[in-house]
């Protein structure tokens, strides 16, 4: 998984807005352990205080739980699931305005939903 600092925003905004991404999207799943603080810092040669910012963000969002000596975990549950299905009704109010019709969406969705993941494949080889 990867951070990419644009530049166009503070530091820790990019941090939250990247992690916020991958959580919602599902790249990142519940209980999976985000990297140190020293570690994403050093990666990104920025000051661990930036990514301690970034994480308490993410935290007071719902999205993420710090356990004291343990690190941060992704906390998709509760808080976490309507903010998934805030980032999916934002999603579908674009697509709407883009001119995608109900028809569609709807279609594209049967589709997505009737394949096999990668994860049930892998299961059953």
């Amino acid at each position: 998984m990867l951070i990419r600092l644009k530049g166009k925003k503070n530091i820790y905004e990019e941090i939250v807005e990247d992690y916020t991404r991958y959580i919602r999207t599902g790249v990142l799943a519940e209980g999976e352990k985000l990297p140190s603080c020293r570690a994403l810092a050093s990666e990104l040669g920025i000051n661990p205080n930036t990514v301690e910012r970034a994480y308490a963000e993410l935290e007071r969002q719902g999205l993420v739980r710090t356990i004291p000596k343990k690190g941060a975990f992704v906390a998709l549950s509760g808080d976490g699931r309507a903010a998934l299905r805030e980032e999916a009704a934002r999603q579908l109010r674009a697509w709407k305005t883009a001119g995608l019709q109900r028809e569609e969406l709807a279609a594209l969705a049967d589709k997505i939903y009737s394949e096999k993941t990668e994860e049930s494949n892998d299961r059953t080889q």
